[in-house]
């Protein structure tokens, strides 16, 4: 059973129509609401059907639970077979069943319940809380209760650890202001969004914090059909397995975006993926950080995977010698892997998940204004980034920041708005939740209005003091560093996502999609016309050093090969026949313009290069002839 928790405000429901598993329902079940309630979705299983009454109870215990932490006893149960991605649903008899046991059981617990009818359309309306708890989502399995007992890697669903950070953002009264490149600070409701849809979609985002999906997000179709990354069933949730096309996407992207940050001037150094939850600065740390973590035993030592690279480069740093002349010193990590035990309910393909690659730089600074240089600096660095792979131009821009904070600095903000070009998202809170003072993120905005960070700096005034790192100033005496906290790019993952979610508005255009250039794949697909001319074919490929170029060789017509490479989003697609193999001049089509034209192998590889040139190369790890491939995904 698969089962989405809101704590809402609010919630109504009214049928429309019914569908042909329809229950039969009283008038008064045609439509309800209810005030400050859990609203309990819930997708019921063909597994469930093995244990049936053993759902249920799980169901229950885990609603009293949630009901004992938010303190509210009024519960909707709202059957919605959306939750069921790629999973073979229960009959609609034993799903009505398992529903009605998790009602009367709840009822006999003293709650106020309602059970919406089952086989019904109906249109809802909700007012969530937005605080942490406000979102959670569950998997419940016959016999789960016993493997859990069992367990070494403790479940956060099961045993959630909530930071007091988390607990402090659940209260907060931050309020939401749109910051224009003339210096215009303007209340959020009273902005003019005109040409701005964008910023006031992530701003309902941020405002109403509505986080999960009601149904599934394109990306994911597109990263399944073109072979990149797939879900991985013998793992926990939020966690992928990478195709060659697609390992091969974030290979470049971690080669890119490691190059941004080392030209930048950081270095590059590797720590663990797992710390000692006992150790005073990290426990420190752990609660002022807003995030879950995944608890893993070991020897009864209690241990917790890192979700930055934060934990290590402190600890490098508490024991390292720096002195105010290398100030400042930046040190970055690409994190393979970070995890966070984000909840059920979030996790959306590629979006959000659980284990990613973030790669985490972090610049020891002198002062708060030393800080300010880094922190603008580094806006312009992920504003290139971001260009380079084609995404700034669809990113809003947030800045999250103490109150005080920007009365002191509001020029300085304005000029960095005017460095974006466009109006931006503020929040501003009098108390800070967390270690940082002021942050900024570049977010996308996908096709279900939903918005996610990417570049990402935040000014950390805590840090320093908690793991107990200083530089040597010019006097001789020790101080602490202010730190910035950046990620260039964001998860690598979620770059992926954006990418793939910008094509999938595209299509629905009918535009025609397409990674860029030095990320796509294939580069160029050589396609012979009959067998007569794979020979000359394999010579051509031989011409495309430093380009990725296959050979569609298998016995299918040349309408269905020219019709794969379009589903493939090859680039350059070259038809080989008599006519080439006389001229030595290739028919080429283009996908990015839809034109075709002439050009030797040499010419077109060199076109490619120069299009490329400054971005990692990497050879695809699959035969180059198409026939030799295996089918990862069907």
């Amino acid at each position: 059973m698969k089962e989405l928790i809101i704590h809402a405000d609010r919630v109504s429901y009214e049928t429309t129509r019914k569908t042909k598993f329809a229950e039969e329902i009283s008038k008064e079940m045609e439509k309800s609401e209810m005030s400050d309630v859990i609203w309990a979705r819930i997708a019921v299983e063909k597994s469930d059907e093995e244990d049936l009454p053993g759902i249920a109870q799980q169901a229950v215990e885990d609603l009293l639970s949630v009901s004992d932490q938010i303190k509210c006893k009024n519960v909707m149960l709202y059957p919605y077979a959306h939750l069921l991605f790629g999973s073979t649903p229960a009959s609609p008899e034993s799903a009505i069943q398992l529903i009605k046991d998790i009602e009367g059981a709840l009822k006999a617990e003293g709650f106020n319940v309602v059970r919406a009818p089952f086989g019904y359309y109906k249109k809802f309306k909700v007012e969530t809380k937005g605080h942490p708890l406000s979102e959670l989502s569950r998997v419940f399995t016959p016999g789960m209760k016993a493997e859990k007992k069992e367990m070494k890697i403790k479940s956060v669903e099961t045993e959630e650890k909530v930071s007091d950070s988390l607990k402090k953002e659940a209260g907060l009264q931050s309020r939401f202001y749109v910051l224009t490149p003339d210096g215009k600070l303007v209340e959020h409701e009273k902005f003019n969004y005109r040409g701005h849809e964008g910023l006031q979609k992530f701003m309902t985002y941020e405002t109403k914090k509505v986080r999960a999906y009601e149904k599934e997000p394109p990306h994911i179709k597109i990263m399944k059909e073109h072979e990149f990354v797939d879900y991985e069933p013998g793992t926990d949730q939020g966690n992928f397995r990478w195709y060659p096309n697609g390992r091969l996407i974030k290979k470049i992207l971690e080669k890119s975006i490691t190059d941004f940050c080392v030209d930048y001037g950081a270095m590059e150094v590797e720590t663990p993926i797992m710390y000692d939850f006992e150790h005073p600065a990290l426990k420190k740390y752990l609660s002022r950080f807003p995030a879950r973590q995944y608890v893993v035993l070991s020897d009864e030592k209690k241990l917790f995977l890192r979700f930055s690279a934060c934990f290590g480069q402190f600890l490098m740093a508490t024991g390292m010698v720096i002195s105010h002349k290398h100030l400042p010193l930046k040190m970055y990590e690409l994190t393979k892997y970070s995890f966070r035990r984000e909840q059920g309910g979030e996790l959306a393909g590629l979006k959000r998940l659980r284990a990613f690659t973030m790669p985490d730089m972090h610049a020891f600074c002198r002062d708060i204004p030393q800080a300010q240089e880094e922190f603008e600096r580094q806006l312009g660095l992920g504003i290139s980034w971001l260009g380079s792979v084609g995404l700034f131009d669809k990113s809003e821009v947030g800045f999250r920041i103490e109150t005080d904070f920007f009365n002191k600095n509001k020029e300085w903000y304005v000029g960095m708005v005017k460095r974006i070009g466009r109006p931006v998202l503020v929040e501003m809170f009098d108390e800070r939740y967390a270690y940082f003072i002021t942050k900024f993120e570049f977010n996308f905005v996908d096709s279900m209005d939903k918005a996610s960070a990417l570049t990402t700096v935040q000014i950390d005034v805590e840090n320093a003091d908690t793991y107990g790192i200083h530089f040597v100033d010019e006097d001789g005496s020790k101080k602490k560093p202010v730190i910035t906290h950046a990620s260039i790019s964001g998860s690598l993952e979620r770059v992926v996502y954006a990418l793939l979610e910008k094509e999938g508005m595209r299509m629905e255009k009918g535009e025609k999609a397409m990674l860029p250039l030095w990320l796509s794949p294939t580069q160029v697909r050589i396609i012979p016309i009959s067998e007569k001319h794979m020979e000359y074919a394999g010579k051509l490929f031989s011409s495309f050093d430093g380009v990725r170029a296959d050979i569609d060789d298998r016995e299918e017509s040349l309408g269905k090969k020219i019709r794969q490479a379009e589903k493939d989003w090859v680039p350059y697609v070259v038809v080989v026949g008599d006519k080439e193999m006389e001229s030595g001049k290739l028919a080429i089509t283009v996908r990015e313009t839809g034109t075709k034209k002439e050009m030797k192998a040499e010419e077109l590889a060199a076109e490619i290069r120069k299009k490329t040139e400054g971005k990692p190369f990497e050879q695809l790890s699959l035969p180059k002839e198409l026939s030799l491939r295996p089918i990862f995904y069907g």
